[in-house]
């Protein structure tokens, strides 16, 4: 899809025409410049009959300044300059880009008294507009007022500030990361119908563009090497199931890589165990984790980054016909290990069981984090606004937490035990995939700790937060693109040379 808004980037000058925008702290106002048609002065006028204070996302629109050629002149409150961090720009984006309406042409000015305005903090808000601007309407033949319409030319944004080379180099690699996010929403957002395995593992190896080397295993390849966990998933539908193998060497030759691994159940009826039909058309985004390792691919490679890159895929389709695992049935796993399936919508980690096994036991990496969509218990936690973190591993556990805190894409830290674990043991095989009512996240997460063995690793549960979560200022879409961010600031802080 075309782009909705093209930035750019230059030093501070006299606007001649469109939409104008400027910034004011809280309780700072805006002083009078005394230069003829300068809307600075206009706003020190109007603001204090307004009642505008600057907190942190209010807005104010004045009338333009006789004799000047502006359309419109509106005002974005910061809050108090000393709690902007990193977030707060790419939110104040988001709400600028929430103001635009029908502007055509617009400029912001990176203005605060006392304050100089960064690369890092021009870049962040650029991000926020366009992440806010991200609209799925593609299906839509009749656009409304707020749609995205590919036909026409895309909002020219000018963001004037001191440096505005060094803004834009800051931009090309917060841009790169955007447009992984914006992928993963791409993924999750699209109907089942056009998206299976095997679309998805096609999608997965246009990142060879990027060099990205991507493998892609069918069905021969996987029964090949024993993954009948995975395959026994995929046996109800007529889409064969994949497993995409994503590696990217940005990094010492000799260095092991970081994985990543992700959940991609394409649809998920819940097998012969049904899901209600309520809320199952959401079930689209069952592949949520496979499609934020596929957008944090494509930000890493994209930007260049100084590490090497595993990300696996285990891409299947859990239908019902007369092929379907069954309550009761027992499959033997890559690792070996038997699995009693007790239930046929627990079939997420069945999945992830294999494509841990294989990413542990092909590379050898230096730790994996897993994402999935993995369980309804996790919400009842959480709730929506921070995912679930297991970890066998302390520091691993701690960057994540860091990581998360930074990008505000939330983790919460969800205990491990053997307590819990012995929850899964089966009298019929080696363990069963399900634990019992209470703590389902938790035994969920020990389930898949059987297959990583002594791997620093991570499994984070975002089935509250990858689709249908709140949305917020730069976010409006039900796909939200959850652990792009988050990944791309764990691998850059922690795993690049």
């Amino acid at each position: 899809m075309a782009a909705r808004y093209s930035i750019a980037f230059s030093k501070f000058a006299a606007v001649k025409k469109g939409a104008v925008f400027v910034l004011s702290a809280e309780d700072a106002g805006i002083s009078e410049t005394g230069k003829a048609h300068d809307p600075a002065n206009t706003l020190a006028r109007a603001l204090p009959i307004a009642d505008f204070s600057g907190k942190f996302g209010s807005v104010a629109e004045v009338l333009a300044p006789e004799g000047a050629e502006i359309g419109r002149l509106a005002v974005i409150g910061v809050g108090k300059i000393s709690a902007l961090d990193e977030y707060a720009w790419m939110k104040l984006g988001g709400q600028i880009a929430a103001s635009l309406r029908k502007a055509e042409e617009v400029a912001i000015i990176l203005d605060l008294p006392g304050v100089e305005v960064g690369a890092a903090e021009a870049a962040g808000l650029a991000a926020g507009i366009l992440l806010r601007g991200y609209s799925f309407d593609k299906y839509k033949t009749k656009k409304g007022d707020d749609a995205k319409d590919d036909s026409k030319a895309p909002v020219k944004i000018t963001i004037q500030l001191s440096h505005p080379s060094a803004a834009k180099k800051a931009f090309a690699e917060i841009e790169a990361v955007v447009d992984g996010v914006c992928l993963a929403r791409d993924l999750v957002n699209e109907p089942a119908n056009i998206l299976g395995p095997v679309e998805f593992a096609d999608r997965a190896k246009e990142l060879e563009a990027l060099g990205v080397k991507v493998e892609i295993l069918a069905e021969k390849e996987m029964k090949k090497l024993g993954m009948g966990s995975l395959l026994g998933v995929a046996q109800g539908s007529p889409r064969g199931a994949r497993l995409a193998v994503l590696q990217w060497n940005g990094g010492k030759a000799k260095d092991k890589p970081v994985a990543f691994v992700g959940k991609g159940v394409t649809f998920d009826t819940g097998g012969n165990s049904m899901k209600p039909a309520s809320g199952m058309e959401e079930m689209k985004g069952d592949m949520g984790g496979a499609a934020a390792v596929t957008g944090l691919m494509h930000a890493l490679a994209a930007r260049k980054a100084k590490a090497n890159v595993v990300g696996i895929l285990g891409l299947v389709e859990n239908s019902v016909d007369g092929h379907a695992q069954r309550p009761g049935d027992i499959v033997t796993s890559m690792s070996g290990q038997t699995i009693e399936v007790l239930n046929t919508d627990a079939e997420g980690r069945l999945v992830l069981a294999d494509a841990l096994w294989y990413c542990n036991d092909r590379f050898h990496p230096k730790l994996i984090v897993d994402l999935a969509t993995l369980t309804g218990a996790i919400m009842v936690a959480l709730g929506q606004h921070h995912a679930g973190l297991f970890a066998n591993d302390d520091e691993l556990a701690n960057r994540l937490l860091q990581a998360g805190t930074v990008t505000q894409e939330k983790l919460w830290r969800m205990p491990l035990g053997s307590e819990y674990d012995k929850l899964l043991d089966s009298k019929n095989a080696d363990m069963k995939n399900i634990g019992g009512r209470y703590g389902g996240a938790i035994t969920a997460a020990q389930f898949l700790q059987r297959f990583i063995k002594e791997t620093p690793w991570a499994h984070l549960d975002i089935a509250g937060t990858a689709m249908g979560a709140p949305s917020s200022e730069i976010n409006q879409s039900w796909g939200s693109g959850f652990g792009v961010r988050l990944l791309d600031r764990f691998v850059r802080d922690n795993y690049e040379g």
